[in-house]
């Protein structure tokens, strides 16, 4: 107990003094879930907001693996994209393997599914409250999803925001991809799962309380955008 104690206030210590490793670690972490979540949740929009107005005879079957792509343990994802970033996969040209490079694709291809999904959900029950007015003034199958995407933004902001919650917890799809490398590829939920096999609490507690507060401060944004929707 006085073990956990002590490795506890060494954590808050680390976090107040603002350590160099626990920033290096925490400064990778948001830059991987941050790029992550931009690539995704622009082609997850897209492809979502295309799904979400268009109807055809196979679209039952896609949304069916979509959802199951949603579904994926994400060290399958992991294993996906390790098969194509490897010397003899499709993408082994690029050198990718072992590198921040990896775990960004690695992330955004975790979180594309979840970021169509929600925005495949959002555009079709507004394209069912507004579908006909817009078709009414003219706007074709090209400019209906355009228009219901900036009329749908608050929304899709909490899809952003959920997306980056979904990329920075992620800890197997990104150790499989880059290697846990230290002062490379290490970020927050890899460090911690290193750190805590090693013995060394206090390092892994320092970024579990920061990610928490990560978390939490996300949590908040999602909370207040629903409350400035309400109103």
């Amino acid at each position: 107990m006085d073990s956990l104690s002590e490795s506890l206030w060494i954590a808050i210590d680390l976090v107040v003094a603002a350590d160099p490793t626990l920033l290096n670690i925490v400064g990778r972490s948001l830059h991987v879930s941050l790029l992550a979540s931009v690539f995704a949740c622009l082609a997850g929009a897209a492809f979502g907001a295309w799904l979400g107005t268009t109807h055809f005879r196979g679209r039952p079957i896609l949304l069916l693996l979509l959802n199951t792509y949603v579904a994926i343990p994400a060290v399958v994802v992991g294993l996906i994209a390790y098969l194509l970033l490897s010397r003899s996969g499709p993408l082994g040209s690029l050198g990718w393997l072992f590198s921040v490079q990896a775990m960004v694709f690695a992330q955004t291809i975790l979180v594309f599914p979840l970021a169509a999904t929600m925005t495949r959900q959002t555009i079709e029950d507004a394209d069912n409250r507004l579908g006909e007015s817009l078709r009414s003034m003219g706007a074709n199958a090209l400019w209906r999803p355009s228009l219901l995407l900036v009329h749908e933004r608050h929304t899709l902001i909490t899809m952003v925001i959920t997306c980056f919650g979904r990329a920075i917890a992620e800890v197997g799809t990104v150790m499989m991809v880059g290697g846990n490398i230290d002062g490379f590829t290490r970020v927050m939920t890899t460090a911690i799962a290193l750190e805590t096999s090693k013995g060394d609490l206090s390092l892994a507690i320092g970024l579990g309380i920061v990610l928490l507060l990560v978390v939490l401060l996300l949590n908040c944004l999602v909370a207040w955008i629903a409350q400035m929707r309400s109103r």
